[in-house]
């Protein structure tokens, strides 16, 4: 099956059809499928990498699969006890804001609604990410991250809509580091990459020092598929429970609908493909991690189609064009 695998991925790059790609692991009970490594340009966020020759150890932006990978980290300090359950007032974890908690329309909002991104607030990121006018830059620009996601305008009741909002992981991120006591970086290396045998992984700060909850996890991508791999053994790893079992469970139980029709858990879209369940982490540029539970299969790819209309045109193209043909 791998040398198939190779064949339909060569003449799918030499058609054309999955421009930007730079990397490929695909993984099925286990047995590595397809590993691939291209030559591109990249970035780290807004900075070029340049010309990059991309192999097994290459770091990259996973970009905003990192918010799949934050909620994994949410589930383990709540089965630590360490952060609030779904159900509680969100503001009770910022009480720095006791304005804030004043209000009615805020006191409404939950964790669950940071989990789901509903928080009912005026937020846009579908603008360039190098303008100010993005929600999520302007996060980033904020002197308060916090209070700035937290008194964005209330435009509907909250848990009705979901809304594509960095901040809300972002909110996630900050209840993490002050229930356990360590940064985002600190804790996924002790209670996440160390028992997975993940040791290479970067995590970028904001201005103020903050690991981005977002956007800023950079895997090699079969560390990344490595993620999926858990996903599919509901949290188990080498005889060891990571994640709780219920937690996975949850996660990834659909609550809302995207705007473009899939449905969202707890930072995690939730799909079907060939009428086959399909869970995702998505992130700009085509960075996905896609989990087929029916297949035991997981696949990561990595790619540079940052801001591009059509980037999800690659990642899909993989799947569809080059994995799932092979597993009929």
């Amino acid at each position: 099956m791998t040398t198939q695998l190779r064949a339909r991925l060569s003449e799918t790059l030499q058609a054309g059809q999955v421009s930007g790609l730079h990397a490929v692991a695909a993984v099925r009970g286990g047995q590595t499928l397809l590993e691939y490594y291209g030559t591109g340009e990249d970035f780290a966020w807004g900075d070029s990498l340049g010309v990059v020759e991309f192999g097994p150890e290459t770091l990259h932006d996973i970009r905003s699969v990192t918010k799949s990978v934050t909620v994994l980290l949410y589930g383990i300090a709540h089965g630590e006890g360490l952060v609030p359950p779904p159900a509680e007032p969100l503001l009770r974890g910022f009480p720095q804001y006791p304005d804030l908690a004043a209000d009615p329309q805020r006191a409404r909002l939950t964790v669950e609604h940071a989990l789901t991104m509903s928080l009912g607030v005026e937020w846009r990121e579908d603008l360039p990410y190098n303008s100010p006018a993005n929600a999520e830059i302007a996060m980033e620009l904020a002197p308060d991250r916090y209070r700035y996601i937290l008194e964005r305008p209330v435009i509907e009741p909250p848990g009705v809509r979901w809304t594509y909002c960095g901040g809300a992981t972002a909110l996630l991120g900050r209840l993490i580091a002050d229930g356990t006591g360590q940064s985002l970086p600190q804790y996924g290396q002790a209670v996440l990459f160390a028992p997975l045998g993940i040791d290479n992984f970067e995590w970028m700060t904001g201005a103020d020092g903050v690991a981005s909850a977002a956007s800023g996890l950079r895997l090699a991508p079969r560390d990344l598929a490595r993620l999926g791999e858990l996903m599919l053994a509901e949290g188990a790893w080498g005889g060891q429970q990571i994640v709780p079992e219920d937690w996975i469970r949850t996660m990834l139980q659909p609550r809302l609908q995207t705007s473009w029709g899939a449905q969202y858990g707890y930072q995690w879209y939730i799909e079907s493909i060939e009428g086959r369940r399909l869970v995702v982490g998505m992130g700009n540029g085509g960075q996905r991690l896609f989990v087929l539970p029916d297949l035991d299969l997981t696949v990561a790819i990595t790619a540079g189609n940052y801001d591009d209309p059509d980037q999800w045109r690659t990642p899909l193209g993989v799947l569809e064009r080059i994995i799932l043909p092979a597993m009929a």
